[in-house]
């Protein structure tokens, strides 16, 4: 799960973990390390994305974080993305790089549902 993933039931009103599990049923939920570092980051701020970024500092306690070689967390789910099934992200230029790489991308369609695209 990416930042904006994390963020998604603050700036979007998506339970994304209720989501998941009717897309997925039982999954297992990983972040890269640098997720959580752009979260404590942007918290620190004030205003709507620091409470969204802080909300997603508490869901990604839910995620096994794992470490990368990566600074950039966008390059991190590039790096790590082919060990897994999918890549949760809102991100659109993300979302293009992972499907370009041959990567299933699960994001918001319409208003409040995930949906998997498929490269």
């Amino acid at each position: 799960m990416d930042t904006s993933a994390l963020m998604m039931p603050v700036e979007s009103g998506v339970r994304v973990f209720d989501e998941l599990d009717r897309l997925l049923g039982q999954f297992d939920c990983v972040t890269p390390r640098a997720v959580i570092s752009e979260l404590d980051g942007l918290s620190q701020g004030g205003g709507a994305e620091a409470t969204a970024a802080s909300v997603g500092a508490d869901l990604a306690t839910r995620c096994r974080t794992i470490d990368h070689e990566e600074s950039y967390a966008d390059d991190a789910f590039v790096e790590l993305a082919p060990e897994f099934d999918f890549v949760v992200t809102n991100d659109a230029p993300l979302r293009k790089r992972l499907l370009d790489a041959g990567v299933p991308v699960i994001h918001i369609r319409g208003q409040n549902k995930l949906a998997i695209t498929q490269p």
